[in-house]
């Protein structure tokens, strides 16, 4: 019992190195414009390398609460009221949901905002409809900008909000933009207002890399970052040669984690998937030989992985 608690704590930490070390990747200015151009359609056709100066700051990584209430702060600065998003401490939020990656992003004319949300998910979750809890993200980026983005009845002053959602482990490729759209049922009215503040983004990534052509060409860069079968030298190959995205020191030790931590992940799968099977056999009444010849693993340690689960029970 104590062994299959200790291994879940190492598998969960693993799990929450991994996933930091994606969002540190993905929080990369060079790697969300590469991901601009190819779901913001005032961006596409641009040269990724302009996009990234349309970025504004550092994009907050973990760091913006999204339950109602507590993704704004409001502070005092020499008298003045100012309004941003709620990046204080983890501590002071212990517990809550945060935005794994959101930053306003300036448009080509100078003046206007959007403000993008990017989240990364190891597959697409079995307790809930993945699009439900992105509707919801997207909603809390527009209610919030209340008091911080626009004041009073103001509605116009809304930012244009995206939230991109990239799925790894899927069936295929994919890439789907779900938005706003009028059905005229009796007559047609122009009604005043915006009807592209609302967009949601969801990217498929099949376990297998794609070759580099243009219809692929983000999900191969995405893919490459989080892949469990590449090594680090390929990784870095595509993303500096195919991408031409500089490969800077702390992008190279990211990079190196990422792909440690992918193969404890992938080894680990393994093993658990191993160890299904030999209790399916033994439950099928399969003897101790038969499976260790099986599993390729010595009888003893059937024996054990039995044993323990007898414990279990």
């Amino acid at each position: 019992m104590r062994t299959e608690i200790s291994n879940t704590i190492f598998a969960t930490d693993r799990d929450a190195q991994y996933d930091e070390s994606a969002k540190r990747l993905f929080g990369q200015k060079s790697i969300l414009a590469h991901i601009l151009t190819k779901t913001v359609d005032e961006f596409a056709g641009m040269d990724p390398k302009d996009v990234a100066l349309y970025i504004e700051g550092e994009p907050f990584i973990n760091k913006v609460p999204v339950e109602p209430g507590v993704t704004n702060a409001v502070t005092s600065k020499d008298g003045a009221r100012v309004v941003g998003f709620n990046s204080e401490s983890q501590e002071l939020h212990e517990g809550m949901i945060r935005f794994d990656i959101i930053f306003y992003v300036r448009m080509k004319d100078g003046l206007s905002q959007i403000i993008i949300n990017v989240e990364a998910q190891k597959d697409e979750p079995g307790k809930y409809g993945i699009l439900n809890r992105a509707i919801f993200y997207v909603s809390r980026m527009i209610s919030s900008q209340k008091e911080r983005d626009f004041a009073n009845s103001n509605y116009d002053d809304i930012k244009r909000v995206y939230s991109i959602w990239v799925c790894m482990s899927m069936s295929e490729n994919s890439l789907e933009h779900i938005h706003l759209v009028k059905d005229s049922i009796v007559n047609s009215h122009a009604w005043k207002g915006k009807m592209d503040l609302f967009n949601i983004v969801m990217i498929g990534l099949a376990e297998e890399l794609p070759e580099h052509e243009e219809k692929y060409e983000l999900h191969r860069l995405l893919g490459a970052l989080l892949s469990q079968n590449l090594t680090v030298k390929e990784r870095l190959d595509i993303i500096g040669n195919e991408y031409a995205i500089p490969i800077e020191k702390d992008f190279r030790e990211d990079v190196s984690v990422m792909c440690n931590l992918s193969q404890k992940i992938k080894e680990t799968g393994i093993e658990i998937g191993k160890r299904e099977m030999i209790l399916s056999m033994h439950r099928k009444g399969y003897t101790t030989a038969q499976i260790a010849d099986v599993a390729g693993i010595t009888e003893k340690q059937v024996e054990d992985i039995i044993k323990l689960e007898l414990q279990l029970v």
